[in-house]
């Protein structure tokens, strides 16, 4: 018996991966030449002999690069994407799934978590795209970005064919080892939110919860939160505070998404 998924869940992809595209990189190209520009008029200040200013420029630019380059996870990267569920790659080894309500930051919580830049592409316009995106990790471990729910422009059929795929998904994954429901702190738990944990608790599947976006408050109110969450959720459902911006929680995050991996 296939078990419906709540209609509340209404995904869309503005949160979702997609390519890494012009615009970009086009950003990231300024961002590098600010960071020179700046960098070059500090050393024609303090005049160091040329030698030691070509080895400062060296470190001070690539050692950062280099360090960001190097992913938790060597081996990651896109394996596929899914429109229904014959797609979707095959159901061995161990995997955990990445959902939340559009706009609620998992894509860059993805990024961060992996540490690979644009391992998974935010994009601003909803119903762009609607996929399940499967990514590699390592070798039989995978993690799956499933679409934002909550904000999808799409037509009634759209709609409903989503609901019957993301519920054949939780319904036939024997692999699905973990959910990371993203969740922005301050939102909160929404009806979305909480369909999804009635989802999970149905099926048997471990959760762990992303307030993202801490940083948004301070540190006093963002603990307030947290653990009035945590009092107000089931036991067997871990939380932890989060932030893409200045990595709050992202070990916390690495251990516990290993952790669903290696179950």
């Amino acid at each position: 018996m296939e078990i419906a998924l709540p209609a509340s869940i209404e995904p869309s992809i503005s949160d979702s991966a997609c390519p890494l595209n012009e615009n970009t990189t086009r950003t990231a190209n300024k961002k590098l030449n600010f960071l020179l520009n700046i960098m070059f008029r500090f050393f024609l200040k303090v005049k160091l002999p040329r030698d030691n200013i070509y080895l400062i420029l060296w470190i001070s630019v690539y050692l950062p690069y280099y360090y960001t380059a190097m992913s938790q996870y060597p081996k990651a990267k896109f394996i596929q994407s899914a429109n229904n569920s014959s797609q979707f790659v095959p159901d061995k080894g161990a995997e955990v799934c990445f959902v939340g309500r559009s706009n609620s930051g998992k894509s860059s919580a993805i990024n961060v978590i992996v540490n690979r830049r644009q391992f998974a592409k935010t994009s601003k316009t909803p119903g762009r795209t609607q996929l399940i995106n499967f990514f590699m990790l390592s070798d039989e471990k995978r993690l799956v970005d499933l679409p934002g729910y909550g904000f999808a422009l799409v037509s009634r059929s759209k709609k409903n064919h989503w609901r019957e795929i993301l519920s054949q998904y939780f319904e036939k994954r024997n692999t699905l080892m973990g959910i990371f429901l993203i969740v922005d702190i301050r939102r909160g738990i929404t009806d979305y939110d909480l369909d999804m944990l009635f989802l999970s608790k149905m099926h048997e599947i471990s959760v762990h919860i992303l307030l993202t976006k801490s940083d948004k408050l301070k540190r006093g109110p963002a603990q307030k939160r947290l653990l009035e969450l945590k009092s107000s959720l089931d036991k067997s459902i871990s939380i932890q505070l989060f932030s893409s911006l200045n990595r709050q929680g992202v070990d916390e995050a690495r251990t516990v998404l290993d952790k669903f991996l290696d179950s």
